[in-house]
């Protein structure tokens, strides 16, 4: 099946253009006039910053308000209210008195790759057949044996509080 296309083909001659093979209609002056002014016209371009939401100028003119007030030494209507919540205050004390933060920003960053590799394994392992079916099994099984052998008779209860109790006065120190 052949397709057709046509091309438009032009002379470098102002006076004449062939489009389609066909030579171009003549319009008096007076009506290439009329046809001229009944176009409408097209709207300038947007600015880049007519184009933003309404929504994102108000932001970037808090920003710009908020900058223009530090640097005038003045505090922001919103920093000067909120309060910190106590946590995040007790976390900052907690860093405070922290020595050597050096390491315990690189344990930090070591525990959070040991998180996302560990996530990535167990996602692993779970996309093997049968493997996450029978790992299920085990921990029912285990959860089993341990409430069997440590919580339903009251000395071995006993027993493992105490225990609890011990190990976390050697984690913490005795209080």
């Amino acid at each position: 099946m052949a397709s057709t296309s046509s091309t438009p083909l032009s002379l470098s001659s102002p006076s004449s253009t062939l489009f389609e093979g066909k030579a171009p209609r003549q319009l008096s002056a007076a009506a290439s006039s009329q046809c001229a002014t009944t176009l409408p016209t097209l709207p300038p371009p947007l600015v880049q910053s007519q184009t933003r939401g309404w929504k994102t100028t108000t932001y970037c003119q808090k920003i710009a308000r908020n900058v223009v007030a530090m640097a005038t030494g003045e505090a922001p209507a919103e920093v000067a209210v909120a309060e910190l919540p106590d946590i995040v205050k007790t976390i900052q004390e907690t860093w405070d008195k922290v020595e050597d933060k050096y390491a315990v920003s690189s344990l930090a960053v070591a525990g959070v790759v040991a998180l996302w590799g560990s996530a990535g394994m167990i996602s692993a392992i779970d996309r093997l057949p049968l493997v996450p079916g029978v790992l299920e099994l085990v921990g029912i099984g285990y959860t089993g044996w341990f409430a069997y052998r440590n919580l339903i008779f009251k000395p071995e209860r006993e027993a493992l509080i105490q225990k609890i109790k011990v190990t976390y006065n050697d984690i913490l120190g005795s209080s």
